[in-house]
């Protein structure tokens, strides 16, 4: 015969330490499970960090290049300014200096004798030197004594006078030197003409 139990089958107690060792859930497996879980955050966290830190310098570099040409084009416009700063400079020290000289050659033109040729004439630190010919010496005295009736010429002195023959004629070479004096009118106008340029 078959026997069938129809009633509920009664849970079998287990002893109390058996339940107690079946009902905890493993704790290490778990933390090791938090672990892994944290370290693979932690590595697609710092991966796209620094994918992103990668991209941006990618970008940065572009830029750089991109400005590279532009830095090079700064760097030659700053040289050419220096360079036309320098002219303009220049140009502004010789524009005074070139009306002395223009009005230096037409005072000591309208102050010569006739028979008074002059060879040569310089220019240096407000002192000017002469070099010529005349026939004879009182020519000389005479171109040396028109000089000083000038405004713009002191301190005029006969340096040396020496006769020389060529063929049948005869003349005197004379050196003289001279101290310019620039006049106020023609310091202010000089200086409105620099002013003028600078601008």
């Amino acid at each position: 015969m078959i026997r069938i139990n129809l009633l509920k089958p009664e849970a079998k107690e287990l002893p109390v330490e058996e339940a107690r060792r079946e009902i905890k859930p493993p704790k290490m497996s778990l933390i090791y499970l938090l672990v892994v879980f944290a370290v693979a955050a932690l590595f697609f966290y710092q991966r796209s960090a620094f994918n992103k830190e990668g991209g941006l310098l990618e970008d940065a570099q572009a830029e750089k290049n991109k400005l590279s040409n532009v830095l090079g084009k700064l760097e030659e416009a700053q040289k050419l300014k220096s360079l036309f700063e320098r002219k303009i400079n220049l140009i502004n020290q010789i524009k005074p200096r070139q009306q002395v000289a223009v009005r230096i050659m037409d005072e000591l033109s309208k102050h010569i004798p006739y028979y008074v040729w002059l060879s040569e004439a310089t220019y240096d630190k407000q002192k000017i030197h002469i070099k010529g010919r005349a026939l004879s010496n009182n020519l000389i005295a005479d171109y040396i004594y028109s000089l000083e009736t000038s405004p713009y010429f002191v301190n005029v002195n006969l340096l040396s006078s020496t006769q020389r023959t060529t063929r049948d004629n005869q003349y005197l070479e004379f050196a003289l030197n001279a101290s310019y004096v620039i006049q106020p009118a023609a310091e202010s106008l000089s200086g409105e003409d620099v002013s003028g340029v600078a601008k």
